[in-house]
């Protein structure tokens, strides 16, 4: 009788010793990289950067806490034209589709529709950034570009692992310096946002790159990085997921570029051709060289509104060799979620999620 208590007290402290470990192992975060859309994207097509955090929660859009149980976390990012705040903290759902609950998602929108749910979610929630707060334009951004961001565009998440002392770190580290805004399309945009908190979690891996840049960050540069990271620390168990764009509202949305890129590759080509045959050689070298990053766009799973409990997922050590391996970008279609070195996840795709800008990058 009493070595059967006693193995019951073992069994209780041992699955309490594991519910602990879990709660301070790791959790899940992801790069976001959207695609450029609109007048403003054509101009710029370099398209926009934000980070999702499982653990990292909005106590307001600009005070960050611990997520409690059967929250699902929040996207930051660094942005202009909110009140004077750089960066700003917006839970999951509605910054993808301006709603709390995932099922209240519409398959389908319309200019109506969008502004009604973006309308609606700022008055109950947004309040405290600002009363006169602007929507934004074709050029500088507004409070419009903090919700429905799938509406807007597709979207690539590049997830990977992080430790409780990292987030709690950053948590820290935001909360306690200044929030004003330091928004620069060139030197101080949400690119470089990401590359500053990305190099908190992998010191040291996120630089400028004066080739194929010019000395700017770019969203597509940061992610190749990533990526490049992950190749040589498979530990950070790195997997790509597509949000797909909700139609109806846009056109779709298109590749995003680099600075090389984008002068070679778009209008821009012509002028500097003609301008300067020499210096539009150069760009071409240097895009053909340096500039094709190679990001693995082969199949990911696509997540739908109710498929996004799969970020929040931990990835599967098996590895599936018929599909390792950096692709170019290229179509994109349903199927296992791929991680850098070809794994096949066991985050399930068909979980049900519980419920929970005009100008662009």
């Amino acid at each position: 009788m009493l070595s059967a208590c006693r193995y019951r007290i073992f069994l209780f402290v041992l699955a309490l010793a594991g519910a602990c470990f879990c709660a301070s192992g790791h959790a899940q975060s992801a790069l976001l990289m959207e695609e450029p859309y609109g007048f403003f994207g054509a101009l710029n097509p370099t398209g926009h950067n934000a980070i999702y955090f499982e653990r990292i929660c909005a106590e307001t859009p600009v005070k960050l806490r611990r997520c409690q149980a059967g929250e699902l976390g929040a996207v930051i990012a660094r942005y202009q034209g909110i009140a004077g705040y750089d960066w700003v903290a917006i839970p999951l759902v509605p910054y993808l589709y301006s709603v709390e609950n995932a099922a209240d998602v519409p398959a389908h929108v319309d200019h109506r529709t969008v502004f009604e749910l973006r309308s609606r979610y700022r008055e109950e929630h947004l309040a405290s950034l600002s009363a006169d707060l602007s929507p934004g334009n074709f050029i500088h951004g507004g409070w419009t570009q903090l919700l429905g961001a799938a509406y807007e565009r597709r979207i690539f998440a590049f997830r990977f692992e992080t430790t409780a002392e990292q987030d709690d770190a950053l948590i820290e580290k935001l909360n306690a310096g200044p929030n004003q805004t330091r928004f620069n399309l060139l030197f101080s945009n949400c690119a470089d946002f990401a590359r500053v908190v990305l190099n908190s979690y992998f010191p040291r891996a996120f630089s400028r790159s004066i080739f194929p840049d010019a000395g700017m960050t770019t969203p597509k540069q940061i992610t190749y990085k990533l990526l490049r990271y992950a190749r040589k620390h498979p530990e950070a168990q790195l997997t790509v997921f597509e949000i797909p764009q909700i139609p109806g509202y846009r056109r779709r949305s298109h590749s995003a570029k680099g600075i090389d890129e984008s002068f070679v590759t778009t209008i821009y080509a012509i002028p500097i051709a003609l301008m300067n045959p020499y210096l539009a050689g150069g760009l071409f070298v240097d895009y053909l060289v340096r500039g094709r990053y190679h990001l693995i766009y082969k199949e990911p799973t696509v997540l739908g509104p109710d498929k996004l409990s799969a970020l929040t997922a931990s990835a599967s050590t098996q590895e599936n060799s018929a599909i390792a391996g950096v692709q170019a970008p290229g179509a994109v279609g349903s199927g296992s979620a791929i991680s850098l070195t070809g794994t096949p996840t066991a985050a399930s795709a068909n979980s049900d999620l519980p419920g929970t800008s005009t100008a662009n990058e």
